[in-house]
């Protein structure tokens, strides 16, 4: 069976996710510490919640003595990726151009963000065709 996609994971779980993919490794006591806010989980809420993508395939555990280090198996860049061309393939259609044009119109993309949109392609155009 194949591991469910990142959106399909609860709102807890992607909050331990992504404190594991920013501090590389965390035991339960420094999940929950990052996870801080104004209402900290509970330890046992954080240890199940480790244990439950354990078992969905999503973390790995090593053992310091009594301690447990968790850590994610798979990289944020891989998991993104996985979400994103789902995403573009149930709302999208598969057509990445719609996906960018939809971007485009977001008010938010500033001349900043054009200019290393821009830079990008432009690069990806330079690799592309380094291969060619």
């Amino acid at each position: 069976m194949a591991r469910m996609l990142f959106d399909e994971l609860g709102s807890l779980q992607r909050a331990v996710m992504n404190v594991l993919w920013e501090k590389d490794q965390a035991t339960v006591a420094q999940v929950r510490q990052t996870l801080g806010g104004s209402k900290i989980p509970a330890y046992t809420t954080v240890l199940t919640v480790l244990q439950k993508l354990e078992k969905k395939g999503w973390v790995r555990h090593r053992a310091e003595g009594r301690t447990y280090i968790y850590s994610a198996k798979p990289s944020r860049q891989t998991e993104g990726t996985k979400s994103l061309k789902g995403y573009v393939d149930r709302v999208f259609q598969g057509n990445p151009l719609l996906l960018f044009e939809h971007l485009m119109d977001d008010e938010r993309i500033d001349n900043q963000t054009l200019n290393a949109l821009k830079k990008m392609i432009d690069d990806k155009h330079k690799e592309r065709s380094k291969h060619a």
